[in-house]
């Protein structure tokens, strides 16, 4: 069972054949290599080293990507926090404008129903002190 299990480990060409298969795999390019002297725990270990220098470049490869999407959801949540409190002032502004207007036209409705109630146009005439008495003439100025 040992020579068995030592013919399957080594795969070097044999003696007699001049012709050498080229190698389909990075076992056989360093099993192959006769004169390095690596042997199966060497190979296992170096296989391991680039399986796990593979793992970090691909590790490190996402971290980067994960972070780029969270920096880009960063710099859109206050970019629209931004434009959320600029529209919060606006709408501020607006109201106080609506509010103002609608006071003012508060006032106006009252005295226009005052105007037009009994005794609207004694009122008027009242606060119209301008007016040009009776029997007068009004001379305008240029």
């Amino acid at each position: 069972m040992s020579l068995s299990l030592a013919q399957s480990r080594s795969r070097r060409p044999r003696r007699g054949s001049t012709k050498q298969a080229p190698s389909s795999s990075p076992y056989e390019e360093i099993s192959s290599s006769g004169s390095s002297g690596l042997n199966a725990a060497n190979l296992a270990a170096s296989l391991q080293r680039k399986t796990e220098r593979r793992e970090l470049i691909y590790s490190l490869l996402a971290l980067s990507v994960k972070l780029g999407l969270i920096a880009l959801g960063g710099v859109s949540l206050i970019k629209l926090s931004l434009a959320y409190q600029e529209r919060l002032d606006r709408h501020n502004e607006l109201a106080a404008v609506v509010e103002v207007e609608s006071s003012k036209l508060g006032k106006i409705r009252r005295r226009f129903d005052r105007l037009f109630s009994v005794g609207g146009d004694k009122r008027l005439m009242d606060e119209q002190d301008q007016w040009i008495a009776p029997n007068r003439l009004r001379v305008i100025w240029r």
